[in-house]
């Protein structure tokens, strides 16, 4: 009997070849329910080309939706809204979540999903970034299964495939084991790897979203660029394994090939390389623990010819040494920081801000907005909607120093 599988964001790059993965296996997945949050047409042909039996939508689009030459909306159900959304993320009927959102959005419909014990698929990250030992204890609570879909995660994951997986499919054990050393996640760079500190001033955001390996969102995209992104990966690391982020080191890799690395005790480390396409680790935890077709090229190891590896820049990209730092202090430091980049990168889209003023907002933000201890749903968002206005309110009246 096939796998119900539902996607939440499904126009998006994570989506669409989650959808391609699917449409290779239509013998063990079919697509019960997707989501979009813009591109509502776009939304109701692929819900026609798929078969979706449940959609949702942004509130006040229903009747665009239902209204679209693609489909005959009254073939489906359209949910509406964020109580649409986690509606039907935590629907009885799926079997697997595919939780493909952008930002901190994601966490009311990425805790439905795991509180109705489906098997998730994570490719948002900001709901660890904010809650993630207390999701991962939510998981072990219901039963849910949690599989990673960032690359460098489910890299992680496959290389300690011995001592962290079961049979059962069940994906991110509690503990990480005690002969682990060191998890390193790679970095490509972004575009400006090499510029200068001075030429990052005259960034825009074109240029920032436009990645050199990957196809991804706008938002990930330049949150890559600051290198930012990766340092969200680290905190969602530290909770996906159980470490403290002193285990957790970050390299450089341009060609983005090896996606991450594991060193053990006895000087052994192991690595996971793939050409950079988010069909391989969808798959990956699509079939966990078998392996099924992705429909990636393959890699050719002698056409590499060689992999390059260095420290990053935390001079030219401070927001990884501050995402470091949220992730050493806990408590609701992490929301904070994820929140004030949220804005920052929002009104550097809309060019109210440099692209080198992004991290200095964020900066501001840690120093000003109070972290508390307790991290549960209701502190989480308090400090997640007070870093928001701070950010705002920083900007708006200027008061840093370029």
């Amino acid at each position: 009997m096939s796998e119900l599988v539902t996607i939440l964001g499904a126009t998006g790059s994570i989506g669409r070849s989650a959808l391609d993965v699917l449409r290779r296996h239509d013998e063990r997945f079919q697509v019960y329910g997707l989501s979009a949050h813009h591109q509502t047409k776009e939304l109701a042909s692929l819900a026609n080309q798929c078969g979706a039996q449940v959609v949702s939508v942004r509130s006040g689009q229903v009747q665009a939706f239902q209204n679209s030459t693609h489909i005959d909306g009254a073939a489906i159900t359209v949910l509406e809204g964020s109580e649409g959304l986690v509606r039907l993320a935590g629907s009885t009927t799926a079997d697997v979540v595919i939780t493909a959102i952008v930002g901190s959005i994601g966490l009311m419909p990425t805790l439905a999903a795991i509180r109705a014990g489906k098997k998730v698929l994570l490719a948002n990250k900001e709901p660890l970034v904010m809650m993630g030992p207390e999701i991962i204890q939510e998981a072990s609570n219901s039963g849910a299964t949690i599989m990673p879909l960032d690359s460098e995660h489910n890299a992680v994951l496959q290389c300690l495939d011995i001592g962290q997986t079961s049979n059962d499919s069940k994906g991110i054990k509690s503990d990480t084991p005690k002969s682990v050393v060191k998890i390193i996640l790679t970095a490509s760079g972004g575009p400006f790897i090499d510029s200068s500190i001075s030429d990052l001033s005259r960034v825009t955001p074109a240029q920032a979203a436009n990645h050199p390996n990957w196809s991804m969102g706008k938002k990930i995209s330049i949150d890559s660029a600051t290198m930012m992104n990766k340092g969200l990966e680290l905190i969602e690391a530290c909770a996906l394994f159980s470490v403290d982020p002193n285990l957790i080191e970050i390299v450089v890799h341009p060609q983005s090939i090896v996606h991450s690395l594991v060193e053990y005790a006895d000087g052994s480390v192991i690595a996971q390389m793939a050409n950079p396409d988010m069909r391989i680790p969808i798959a990956t935890a699509l079939g966990h623990p078998e392996r099924i077709a992705s429909g990636a090229s393959r890699l050719r190891i002698g056409e590499i010819g060689s992999l390059d590896f260095r420290e990053p820049d935390e001079n030219r990209f401070p927001c990884l040494r501050l995402a470091r730092q949220a992730a050493e202090v806990g408590g609701t430091a992490p929301t904070i920081l994820n929140a004030a980049n949220e804005i920052a990168v929002e009104l550097f889209c809309k060019e109210l801000i440099q692209f080198n003023e992004i991290s200095k907002y964020v900066d501001k933000t840690l120093e000003h907005v109070t972290v508390d201890r307790t991290r549960d749903f209701e502190t989480v968002t308090q400090a997640d909607v007070e870093a928001r206005r701070y950010t705002k309110q920083l900007i708006r009246s200027s008061t840093i120093s370029i």
